[in-house]
């Protein structure tokens, strides 16, 4: 327990440089009283069904030394840091925390693969410097700053995902991080709801390039990407990179997308390297490209890169490429949208198997334009696969519309998919994560 404990009265008149050292003498933070260890400093966040303050005690007890509280109740109270804002204070403790770093900070944005390009950066920056990265999907107002304040002394570079569904989000982020560079893997039609549209989309996504343009960062642009290029044009410093017939510097060589993903590139001397990935899905052809880039940027060796990414599997829920009772099976139910449902068709389309069978859940937080954007990538599925199931509420509509076979959720479809005893097909599994689509592959 820290030596500090009991030995000061705390009231909101204390500054962010106090507070910060409250944090270096703990042992890190904590905003969840079922996972307090000793030493760490509880922050009493509130949500719409919770209130931290009323947990501020039981953390205590558990073995925090302090906690950050904003119910006045509480003033006087020798472990007791009460703020006005215990929110604002998590995020401007967090920014305190990374102003201690003088180090590149890159974030990632955009509507598809975010996850995925953060992993695999990830993955190629830490084969050669000490970095620091988003672990799960930590990538919002909460968790990004959580990400910040768990960066150890060392780090020599962090890679922070940043998740956003309305606008203003991504600038609020980009002033808790401070990046120093920045990548928007695309823009796509992903929580509409929230954005109001396409260009709302673009102008949610491209504060990321507002912030570095007004910051002299550096942003990493895919030039086969639509909109990106113009939507960069007030960044001053741009690294650009693309596909391309014959590898080069920051231009790549797609090998083979019939199964795994193989690519070709050059770095600084001119060296050409081939990865022989485990991703699967031409889109994911985009993702590793950042990887690759960004890696060659940071003069990351080109064998380390190369092992860096064929070492990489897909988990989660993200483009697994399994075997399921003879069957193989694309299992990409952790998110979708009508960009991503688009894309990951288009592959299926690609694939020489002779039987193929699309599998497609509920494309949630579309708002008006829901029913329009579930009919029109049915009518897509349909062009490509005859075999095709359509599950959730949202696609009955487009089911009956079109004739095609509906269930209402997973585990209505779990048992029929279980008798129909399918062999030698390919399928194609994906749906928004509330669907729960992975579901239907366990018999229970």
């Amino acid at each position: 327990m820290s030596s500090f404990q009991g030995l000061f009265y705390f009231h909101s008149t204390m500054s962010i440089a106090d507070l910060y050292d409250l944090f270096r003498a703990s042992t890190g933070v904590c905003t969840d009283t079922r996972m307090i260890a000793d030493g760490n400093l509880f922050f009493a966040l509130k949500g719409a069904n919770f209130d931290g303050n009323r947990f501020a005690q039981q953390a205590l007890d558990a073995g925090a030394n302090y906690a950050v509280v904003d119910d006045p109740k509480w003033e006087g109270h020798a472990q007791m840091v009460v703020v006005s804002d215990v929110l604002s204070s998590l995020q401007d403790l967090a920014t305190y925390h990374r102003q201690q770093f003088d180090i590149p900070l890159l974030a990632i944005t955009g509507s598809n693969g975010k996850t995925t390009t953060k992993e695999l950066i990830s993955r190629v920056m830490d084969s050669h410097y000490p970095v620091h990265y988003t672990k799960g999907n930590f990538n919002n107002h909460i968790g990004v700053p959580l990400t910040l304040l768990a960066m150890p002394l060392g780090t020599e570079m962090a890679v922070i995902e940043m998740g956003a569904n309305h606008q203003k989000e991504i600038a609020a982020l980009c002033q808790i991080a401070r990046p120093t560079h920045g990548i928007i893997t695309n823009i796509g039609k992903a929580h509409l709801e929230g954005f109001g549209g396409i260009e709302g989309v673009k102008k949610g996504k491209g504060e990321l390039y507002d912030y570095l343009a007004q910051h002299r960062g550096l942003a990493f642009i895919n030039r086969d990407e639509a909109f990106l290029t113009d939507m960069a044009q007030a960044v001053a410093v741009k690294l650009f990179y693309q596909r391309t017939q014959r590898p080069g510097l920051f231009q790549f060589q797609l090998l083979d997308d019939d199964n795994f993903l193989q690519l070709a590139f050059k770095d600084y001397d001119g060296r050409e390297t081939v990865i022989r990935s485990q991703l699967t899905g031409a889109y994911n052809f985009h993702n590793i490209m950042a990887a690759v880039a960004i890696g060659v940027y940071f003069k990351v060796p080109a064998d380390r890169i190369k092992s860096a990414v064929e070492s990489y599997i897909p988990k989660n829920n993200r483009s697994q490429l399994l075997e399921w009772h003879g069957n193989q099976v694309i299992l990409d139910a952790y998110n979708a949208n009508p960009s991503s449902m688009e894309h990951a068709l288009r592959n299926l389309e690609r694939k020489p198997a002779a039987d193929k069978l699309a599998i497609l859940g509920d494309m949630l937080e579309l708002g008006e334009v829901s029913p329009a954007e579930h009919l029109q990538i049915a009518t897509l599925a349909k062009s490509v696969t005859p075999n095709l199931i359509l599950v959730g509420k949202e696609f009955k509509a487009a089911a009956e519309q079109l004739q095609l076979q509906h269930f209402e959720g997973a585990l209505d479809l779990r048992p029929w998919l279980h008798e129909q005893n399918y062999q030698d097909k390919l399928i194609l599994i994906k749906g928004s994560r509330g669907i729960g689509l992975e579901r239907i592959l366990s018999k229970e």
